[in-house]
């Protein structure tokens, strides 16, 4: 199936809920297969979290509402992949 298969999402959140339940939250989207969330950084209020989530035919509008539903705010699309196949990133000289 084409559509997005890999999306980085740069997030801050509340520390409450826990990014455990972001996690699960996400994971139950239909056409995710997985997701992976790595805290950057926290402080006296939030955290920001940097959130992979791969699948099929991903719907972004979908997962920005469940974000938004637990009191996140995406910051920044870091990486999309879109496609038949996941294409990785090649590093160059001039990174």
């Amino acid at each position: 199936m084409k559509g997005l298969r890999r999306l980085v999402l740069d997030v801050l959140k509340p520390h409450e809920p826990k990014t455990i339940v972001f996690a699960l939250k996400l994971s139950e989207l239909e056409n995710v297969d997985g997701v992976n969330i790595h805290l950057s950084e926290i402080d006296q209020a939030t955290e920001n979290i940097k959130i992979t989530i791969l699948g099929n035919n991903l719907d972004y509008e979908q997962i920005k509402g469940v974000i938004e539903d637990l009191g996140g705010v995406i910051h920044s699309v870091d990486e999309v992949v879109a496609g038949k196949i996941i294409v990785e990133s090649v590093k160059t000289e001039q990174d």
